[in-house]
C-alpha cells in the first residue's frame, strides 16, 4: 500500500499544555506525519502524550514546561531546535480557567490568570517566533476562548485574558507579515469543550451534586449552545491540524470560532 503524505509532514510542532484535552491535538499533528514536543507543566502527562504517539508509531519528545516562566521557555526551544534542528508549528495551548466575583477576586488571583493565559502566549510567540525564523517560517495558533468576544459574569480575569490573547495575535501576525518573517500567527477560540478542566472548577462540583453525574453537568451546560452539547477536543484540534498545514496558506491574523453558535 502506497504511504499518504500527511498534511504536516516532516514538520516539527511544540504544544503546550499537552497532557490532556485540547493538547491532545498532538496525537492528530502526530499521525499527520509531524514531530512533536508534547510540553506541560505536569512533566508526567507529557511523557504519557508523547509515549502515547510513540506507541501509534509517531515521533515525540516529551518536555516539562511552565509557561509563565521564560526560563523554562529558554530551555524547550534550545533543547528542541538541538534535537530536531527546526521549529514550524507552536499551539500555545496551556491555560488557566478561572472565575470569581470581581469584589472576591485577589490581585494575586489576577495576575495568576494574566500569567498562564497571556504571559504564556506572550513569552510562546517571543521564543517560536525567534526560532521558526532560522528555518524560513512557520505557524502559530494560540488558543483563546469564545469567552475572549463574549463576557460572562463572575469570568472578569478569563475573559479579559481571552480577549488579550486574540488581539496580541492579530498584532503579532501583521508585523510577521510586514517583517517577511512567512510566519503564520491566528486564534482559535473554542466553546464549551469536553475536558478535565471543567471538572476541576468549583461550580462543576456543586452542580453534580446538584444533578447527580458529570452527564448530566455537560448536558446542562450546553443548553446556551444551539447545537446542543459541547465540542470534542478532537474537533478542536482538527481546527489547529488545518491552520498548522498548507491548507490555509493564506490565513493570518484570523479569529476561528468553534463554539456551536453560542456567540452568533
Amino acid at each position: 500500500m502506497e504511504h499518504e503524505i500527511g498534511r504536516v509532514e516532516g514538520k516539527v510542532a511544540l504544544i503546550t499544555g499537552a497532557a490532556s484535552g485540547i493538547g491532545k491535538a498532538a496525537l492528530l499533528l502526530a499521525g499527520e506525519g509531524a514531530k512533536v514536543a508534547a510540553a506541560d507543566i505536569d512533566e508526567n502527562g507529557a511523557r504519557q502524550t508523547a509515549g502515547e504517539i510513540e506507541a501509534a508509531g509517531g515521533i515525540a519528545a516529551p518536555f516539562s514546561l511552565d509557561v509563565a516562566s521564560e526560563e523554562d521557555w529558554r530551555r524547550v526551544v534550545a533543547a528542541l531546535l538541538a534535537q530536531w534542528e527546526r521549529l514550524d508549528i507552536l499551539v500555545n495551548n496551556a491555560g488557566l480557567s478561572f472565575a470569581r466575583p470581581l469584589v472576591e477576586m485577589s490581585l494575586a488571583e489576577w495576575r495568576k490568570v494574566m500569567a498562564v493565559n497571556l504571559d504564556g502566549v506572550f513569552l510562546g510567540v517571543k521564543y517560536g517566533v525567534t526560532a521558526m525564523r532560522k528555518n524560513g517560517g512557520g505557524s502559530i495558533i494560540n488558543i483563546s476562548s469564545v469567552a475572549g468576544i463574549k463576557a460572562a459574569a463572575g469570568a472578569s480575569a478569563y475573559a479579559a485574558s481571552k480577549a488579550a490573547v486574540c488581539m496580541f495575535s492579530k498584532a503579532i501576525a501583521l508585523e510577521c507579515a510586514q517583517q517577511g518573517y512567512n510566519i503564520r500567527v491566528n486564534t482559535i477560540l473554542p466553546g464549551g469543550v469536553i475536558t478535565p478542566m471543567w471538572q476541576g472548577m468549583e461550580f462543576w462540583q456543586e452542580m453534580r451534586k446538584e444533578l447527580g453525574s458529570d452527564e448530566a453537568v455537560w448536558q446542562a451546560l450546553a443548553q446556551e449552545t444551539p447545537l446542543g452539547r459541547f465540542a470534542t477536543a478532537e474537533e478542536v484540534a482538527e481546527a489547529i491540524l488545518y491552520l498548522a498545514s498548507g491548507a490555509s496558506a493564506f490565513v493570518t491574523g484570523a479569529d476561528l470560532v468553534i463554539d456551536g453558535g453560542y456567540s452568533a
